[in-house]
C-alpha cells in the first residue's frame, strides 16, 4: 500500500479508471457477440461504434478496433439483403 498522500490518490484513480475500462470493455464484448449472433446491420454498426470508441480512449489496441471491424462488416456483406444491394442491373451500352 502506498504511503505518500499523491500515491494514495493515484491508486484511487488507477481503480476507478479499471472499473470503467473494465465495464465498458464487457459491453463492447457483448455487443460483438449479439452482432455475431443475429447478424442484422443496426447491432453489427452499433458493435462497429463502441469498437471505435475503445480505441478512442485506449481500451482496446487500434488494430484489434479495425480487425474486429472488419470481421463484422464481412457478416453485412454475407447476409443476402445486403447482396442484393450491392447486385445491380447494368443497361447494356448502346
Amino acid at each position: 500500500m502506498p504511503v505518500i498522500k499523491s500515491a494514495k490518490k493515484k491508486l484511487r484513480k488507477d481503480r476507478k479508471r479499471e472499473k470503467e475500462n473494465n465495464k465498458f470493455e464487457n459491453i463492447l464484448k457483448t455487443l460483438i457477440k449479439k452482432a455475431k449472433k443475429i447478424k442484422t446491420e443496426k447491432a453489427i454498426i452499433q458493435a462497429v461504434r463502441t469498437a471505435d470508441k475503445a480505441a478512442k480512449k485506449r481500451i482496446i489496441h487500434k488494430n484489434k478496433a479495425s480487425r474486429l471491424k472488419s470481421q463484422l462488416y464481412k457478416l453485412i456483406a454475407k447476409t443476402p439483403k445486403a447482396a442484393v444491394k450491392t447486385t445491380s442491373k447494368k443497361t447494356p451500352k448502346k
